[in-house]
């Protein structure tokens, strides 16, 4: 169902009731119409008219109600919430690089998939965004404080490495240590800059504090926590030449997402990952806001009264 907008001057939509008594006035005239006809035949002004001029009649004055109707509803002021570019937030990158990420089920690799996406995902942010990277296995690390150089922030996820052990809840509290970074905003400096938390990860905490209180801390600051469970339950890496299995494990993602206020998400292939992505970047870098859609509706208005105009020009067309 489309959500219908809302008006500035929604009493200016009154004048709505002029259209149904011109319609109702109109199908009287033609009614009288007809009946002088059968009462006393054609006139001399039929005779001269063209046999298609009656559907042209229709057309026009369709197109011309149709138009009062879309200019009073321009009269009235529109207004619809449209998607606009924050000027300012402030979003973690956090990235799992635990030994699991390379298990070959999302080609070449998860982790070379992961750095890939998430380079697009950097792309997808507002100019204006302060984007920081932070990687974590069995520690965590601020790879990158919250910058708007994304040439500066590509090229350190191109450079993550693998290394042992998950550490989920290690990498959110760095997380949050990243968005105390940002300075404040000198239009407003006393208010906090938003900020999100987008972390990947493609299996459970086995070191370190708790995700869950984790997120709820996150949840303290504003911070929700948007997770991505990325791979398959068919992943598996070899280790000392054994096949040690490592499916992707979304509960623990999913409470973390939960707990701190944000969204859960998976992905298991290195397209639905980058389609998560852009979701998120819908969701956080822009955000719902009135504004006045009223040259819409003129712009409908003018099209039906040039209709309806080239209908009125065609009646007085002699056609053969």
């Amino acid at each position: 169902m489309i959500p219908s907008p809302m008006f500035l001057h929604p009493e200016r939509l009154w004048f709505l009731l002029i259209v149904p008594a011109l319609a109702l006035l109109y199908v009287f005239l033609i009614r009288r119409q007809q009946r002088h006809t059968r009462q006393y035949g054609i006139d001399n002004l039929q005779r001269v008219l063209p046999k298609q001029s009656a559907w042209k009649r229709h057309i026009a004055v369709g197109a011309a109600l149709l138009s009062l109707v879309s200019l009073n509803l321009a009269f009235a002021q529109p207004k619809d919430e449209v998607d606009v570019p924050r000027e300012r937030a402030t979003i973690v990158l956090t990235i799992d690089v635990s030994r699991s990420m390379e298990a070959t089920d999302v080609a070449p690799n998860r982790l070379v998939a992961a750095k890939s996406a998430a380079g697009g995902f950097v792309d997808m942010l507002p100019p204006g965004f302060n984007v920081s990277l932070v990687s974590f296995a069995g520690t965590s690390a601020i790879i990158v404080p919250p910058t708007t150089d994304r040439g500066m922030l590509k090229r350190a996820i191109d450079n993550l490495q693998l290394a042992p052990s998950t550490a989920i809840g290690e990498g959110i509290y760095s997380s949050l240590d990243a968005l105390a970074l940002v300075p404040p905003d000198p239009k407003h400096p006393d208010e906090p800059t938003p900020g999100a938390i987008v972390l990947l990860s493609d299996g459970y905490t086995n070191i370190g504090r708790p995700s869950a209180q984790a997120a709820k801390d996150a949840r303290k600051v504003n911070a929700p926590i948007y997770t991505i469970a990325y791979g398959t339950p068919n992943g598996y890496v070899v280790s000392g030449g054994r096949r040690e299995v490592v499916p992707v494990d979304p509960r623990e993602l999913a409470t973390v997402a939960r707990e701190s206020g944000g969204e859960a998400f998976t992905a298991g292939s290195d397209a639905e990952l980058r389609q998560v992505y852009e979701g998120i970047a819908r969701s956080v870098g822009y955000e719902k806001v009135d504004k006045e859609v009223t040259e819409q509706y003129a712009g409908v208005a003018l099209a039906l009264a040039a209709l309806a105009s080239l209908a009125v020009v065609s009646l007085a067309a002699r056609w053969p």
